[in-house]
């Protein structure tokens, strides 16, 4: 899951980047209004973490601007946003909530809540109600990021995860290796250009040659289930 959390105290960035990370998710952090709009504008993601109070501004314009953007290009107007603050206030979670967030969590919150509730705000995105994915013998459980084929565990590594599971969330759709390598890195990873093709391989070496399908030249897939 590629993640943008906007917040303007180095310390509380810092750690959620640590922490999402850890859990498989590619972080990229702004301390400010201008930078979380560049950043929408320059890259797809997942998901934004949105603090209000930012020295720039308030997290409410991003927000808002965000929302107003023209669908079919970056800024995606359509991009999951979960306001996170210290601001109580009732009126303040109305008038976010209304602006167009998808969640709202206050400070101080627990790290694993808010995975949680990032998680739920991944499937509503992706119109699904059931917390693991389950394809052909496959069972993939995004919170415990683990995988059973035929009920017995498979040992991915975290890349090789991640991969499967954005292209499991993206089915029947293909991912472009650019699409793919958006989701699993920040601005800040050295890239070997070869590296989604590895992960691909292995995948297939420990899930069966069926599981991702190549389009030459376009991408990967996981196909439509038959009857499905």
């Amino acid at each position: 899951m590629r993640v943008l959390v906007v917040e303007d105290d180095a310390g509380i960035a810092a750690g959620l980047a640590g922490h999402l990370a850890a859990s498989g998710c590619a972080v990229d952090t702004t301390p400010t209004v201008a930078g979380g709009w560049a950043a929408l504008a320059a890259e797809p993601f997942d998901i934004v973490l949105l603090d209000l109070g930012l020295a720039d501004g308030d997290g409410t314009t991003l927000l808002r601007r965000l929302r107003q953007a023209a669908p079919g290009r970056l800024p995606d107007p359509a991009t999951p946003v979960l306001i996170m603050t210290a601001r109580d206030q009732v009126a303040a979670r109305i008038e976010g909530l209304d602006l167009g967030a998808d969640d709202y969590l206050l400070k101080p919150f627990d790290p694993d809540e808010l995975a949680a509730r990032m998680r739920a705000l991944r499937r509503r995105a992706a119109g699904r109600a059931q917390p693991k994915l389950r394809y052909g013998e496959l069972e993939i459980d995004p919170a415990a990021r683990t995988v059973l084929r035929a009920g017995v565990a498979v040992d991915l590594s975290a890349r090789e995860f991640s991969v499967l599971l954005a292209l499991m969330e993206a089915r029947p759709h293909v991912l472009s290796r650019a699409q793919i390598e958006a989701k699993l890195y920040n601005w800040d990873a050295a890239l070997e250009s070869n590296a989604i093709e590895v992960h691909v391989h292995r995948l297939r070496r420990k899930l069966g040659e069926n599981v991702v399908r190549t389009v030459r030249g376009v991408g990967y897939y996981v196909p439509a289930e038959t009857g499905a």
